[in-house]
């Protein structure tokens, strides 16, 4: 399920987000994929520094994420 759809350098991807909880941490940590719409190629995968005990405050602060600052996460793993 496409979350959200952003823009870079000319290019529309697909955003879905998902919360990771690793070994016996009590954090979840938001992580995004970003697909291209264009292409057949798999996701790239991006952690990000939001974290909650929460999924459910996790991905509240993520629907306060701007597309801009999205894309600028996309551009960061990108390079």
């Amino acid at each position: 399920m496409v979350w959200r759809v952003v823009e870079h350098d000319d290019r529309r991807w697909n955003v879905s987000i998902l919360a990771e909880r690793r070994g016996n941490s009590p954090q979840w940590t938001l992580v995004f994929s970003f697909r291209p719409v264009d292409q057949a190629q798999g996701p790239l995968w991006a952690a990000s520094p939001l974290t909650s005990t929460s999924k459910a405050t996790l991905f509240a602060q993520a629907e306060k994420l701007s597309e801009d600052m999205l894309a600028a996460i996309l551009a960061e793993h990108l390079q």
